[in-house]
């Protein structure tokens, strides 16, 4: 069976970090969602995603596609149901419908000709940013029952202090030396090849994906995932680290989601609760407005390539787009475009080229190369939130 992961109707609440991704390869728990369907299907996977993302997340379409709404996560009795759908018949879980069986020359699917089926089970959905980090505790734990079931943890050293260690597993290559690990409310995952640093303090639920760092004296406090060739130090709780970024000294980050290729400058912190106590409100872009998160506390919402000088501040509840550089004094208002380039004092313009100049150079510097694909899609990016930058 063909398997296609599409955006759904989810896409626009979950800008910035799709600017730049499908919703299937949003990192939430261990994994991202796409490498969840894979494993768990035994398949791989495409996408059907915004034309200008196509290039890079190509669709391949076959004579028989059963075609999966990616902001669902597994699990083993959803994709028993979905793997038993036949031609015609569509999954649903109430209003929403999270598979159907489609044939090749259907091309105007009208899910109202198709026997539906119901989901009665229990499902983690991905609907809005925060939902990223305040799902997580419960997405690190699905992921980690399922990569580590039937699996043995490699030796964790002696030089260590664990408080529940059956709860905590390391893969291959993975290193950690004098440091407090506690999985009393949430398993610890190390992924191959990663390392925590002497001196740091370590609470579940935590994950630290493959070629990841936790540098000297680092404070993670669940529920939180750093993604894979990150490097983090400071005061980091309940916070999602896509991959390839830097939050490498000290400094505050909390229910917080930051993308790929960013860079958090030392001493910067954001604000995750109001000094009223209030309920959070965030930018959404789906409505251009700033909509009620429900959430006491919500912190920072940071799209890919996006950086801070040393000792920048952010408000509670406060999303960057893509591209922006930010520097102090001041705290910068709660919602900065992307291509954006100042602070509290003004913004203005950071044009594409160089944005590209810092991007190529920072990936080079993980041995990734920044190709024609990469700034094809950024430009799009850079037309797209043009209405946006009236600065």
């Amino acid at each position: 069976m063909n398997y296609i992961l599409f955006d759904g109707p989810a896409r626009n609440a979950l800008l910035p970090f799709t600017f730049t991704r499908p919703v299937a390869d949003i990192r939430v728990g261990i994994l991202t969602i796409r490498e969840k369907w894979e494993k768990y299907l035994g398949n791989t996977t495409t996408t059907i995603t915004e034309e200008y993302l196509s290039e890079k997340y190509p669709m391949v379409e076959m004579k028989e596609n059963i075609l999966i709404n990616a902001s669902f996560l597994p699990n083993q009795e959803l994709v028993d149901y979905i793997k038993s759908l036949k031609e015609s018949e569509a999954l649903f879980y109430k209003d929403d419908v999270i598979a159907f069986f489609a044939k090749e020359a259907q091309d105007d699917i009208d899910l109202g000709t198709f026997k539906q089926i119901e989901f009665e089970g229990t499902l983690l959905q991905i609907e809005n940013t925060w939902d990223i980090f305040s799902k997580n505790q419960e997405a690190i734990q699905a992921d980690f029952d399922f990569i580590t079931a039937g699996r043995k943890s490699q030796p964790i050293s002696r030089t260590n202090n664990l408080i529940n260690a059956e709860n905590i597993f390391l893969e291959e290559g993975a290193s950690v030396e004098y440091s407090i690990l506690n999985a009393t409310d949430g398993p610890i995952y190390i992924g191959k090849n990663a390392q925590i640093w002497e001196g740091s303090l370590i609470r579940g639920a935590f994950a630290l994906c493959h070629d990841a760092t936790v540098k000297m004296g680092g404070k993670m406090y669940g529920a939180t995932t750093i993604g894979p060739h990150s490097k983090v130090c400071g005061e980091v709780s309940n916070a999602v680290i896509f991959g390839y970024s830097s939050k490498g000294h000290e400094g505050y980050l909390g229910n917080a989601v930051l993308g790929e290729w960013c860079n958090i400058g030392a001493d910067s912190n954001n604000s995750n609760l109001k000094n009223n106590y209030a309920k959070v409100r965030l930018w959404n872009y789906a409505t251009e407005s700033f909509e009620q998160t429900g959430l006491q506390f919500c912190g920072l919402m940071m799209g890919d390539h996006s950086k801070t000088a040393i000792n920048t501040m952010f408000n509670t509840g406060t999303v960057i787009g893509v591209n922006c550089n930010i520097y102090v004094p001041g705290f910068p208002r709660n919602f900065v475009p992307s291509f954006s380039w100042g602070g509290a004092s003004g913004f203005t313009e950071y044009l594409p080229k160089r944005a590209f100049e810092a991007a190529k150079v920072m990936m080079a510097r993980r041995g990734v190369t920044f190709d024609a694909k990469e700034a094809k899609i950024l430009e799009h990016v850079f037309e797209l939130t043009k209405k946006w930058r009236n600065y």
